[in-house]
């Protein structure tokens, strides 16, 4: 027999594995053959043991705790906030681990911690969002693609937020079932082409039965004169027509095509104005579609407003972008809008515009408004107050 193993040493530390693993055994016994307080109790003497045990010897204790139905809080917030490869034991094998000891782990631990859990089966939304609150991109990647993850509306809203920042956020994103359009039109203004794409297929749809649901409603609010804003709102989104006839009145233009073919000859602020006032548009809306890197916006507004496809081009004309290249050939991201243009319908183009017209204006959280404002702050400074205040969201690129 080895030598060492005779030694008072070798023996204390034979002693301690053989206590730990005996008092683990008691904890997990069920309450037939030991009480509350006894297990209570003996919880108590072996989280003051783990303390100062080997990582291996925690490492013991933490997988043959893994299946129990109710861990102790003392010991699971002490395994959770262990090394790695203690808690694993625990993070992965454990399916009864309650929210407050993984939340505690969460706010304890490390990235490895939360991505491990992120990964677990059914998280719930309380723990979604205090992973959420890091931001940390491969914990939240994590979390998108974890199907059983619940994640609330401020999750979501927050995780919008985070994907500016992040591009390879957003494909995840888009496979939540609890994605709604508010989300989506918002996330829209900086992923990607394909994912733009994604999002008006999925998310441009009709309000036909909504159309069919309040018509009647109309002619009651016309007869009160449209004097209750909350009702006006949600009716202006509801109809049929996008053009506001009433600032034809008001417009140095005859029509909407009249301003689209000034505009032909070189976008100025007035003339991007008029355009989205005739649209129906709110000032601040319009200028975040004419500033719009990809594009795509200009194809939703002219399907929209019932403008010709050649109204694409009057705009991407006036805005200076390039419409053939070197070799004649059409321009790869005027194609693209134009298919846009050819894709979609107009009322699913119409629900769209007033998504942006409404989420831009009112319905946006602070998160998601913040979002938006952090890419177009450079632009605000050339622009007199009550304008800084209406285009909330213009961008550097705008050409008065």
């Amino acid at each position: 027999m080895n030598q060492s193993a005779q030694s008072p040493q070798g023996q204390a530390f034979r002693a301690r594995h053989m206590l730990l693993k005996r008092m683990a055994d008691v904890v997990c016994l069920p309450s037939s053959r030991v009480n509350a307080f006894e297990r209570a109790m003996t919880a108590d003497l072996l989280v003051d043991m783990l303390r100062e045990a080997e990582v291996e010897d925690r490492v013991r204790v933490a997988r043959r705790l893994a299946n129990l139905t109710e861990i102790p809080a003392s010991l699971a917030r002490l395994l959770l906030r262990d090394r790695l490869e203690v808690a694993e034991a625990l993070l992965v094998n454990s399916a009864t681990l309650s929210d407050p000891d993984l939340l505690d782990c969460v706010r304890m631990a490390s990235l490895e911690h939360r991505l491990l859990i992120a990964q677990r089966r059914g998280v719930s939304e309380v723990v979604c969002d205090v992973l959420i609150e890091f931001g940390e991109p491969a914990v939240i990647e994590a979390l998108l693609r974890n199907e059983m993850a619940r994640l609330s509306n401020a999750g979501l809203e927050a995780i919008v937020a985070l994907t500016r920042g992040d591009g390879r956020l957003a494909p995840a994103m888009m496979r939540r079932p609890e994605l709604r359009p508010s989300h989506a039109y918002v996330l829209f203004w900086w992923v990607d082409s394909d994912t733009r794409r994604t999002i008006l297929q999925r998310f441009a749809v009709s309000r036909e039965v909504l159309q069919d649901a309040v018509g009647d409603i109309f002619s009651v609010a016309a007869g009160e004169r449209w004097q209750d804003p909350l009702s006006r709102k949600a009716l202006q989104f509801i109809e049929r027509r996008q053009r506001n006839r009433a600032a034809i009145e008001k417009s140095p233009f005859d029509s909407l095509e009249a301003a689209v073919a000034a505009a032909q000859s070189g976008m100025t602020r007035e003339v991007a104005e008029e355009i989205s006032y005739l649209s129906g548009l709110k000032p601040m809306t319009g200028a975040k579609i004419f500033t719009d890197r990809g594009g795509e916006p200009l194809a939703i507004l002219c399907k929209a407003t019932g403008l010709p496809k050649a109204a694409v081009r009057a705009l991407w004309r006036g805005l200076r972008r390039v419409e053939i290249d070197a070799t004649g050939a059409i321009n790869p991201d005027l194609e693209r809008v134009l298919i846009i243009y050819d894709m979609i319908a107009v009322d699913r183009a119409q629900t769209v515009l007033r998504y942006w017209n409404w989420s831009l204006s009112s319905a946006l959280t602070p998160a998601l408004l913040q979002a938006i404002r952090d890419g177009d702050e450079g632009g605000a400074g050339e622009y007199s107050i009550p304008q800084r205040s209406a285009m909330l969201a213009l961008s550097k690129e705008f050409r008065s």
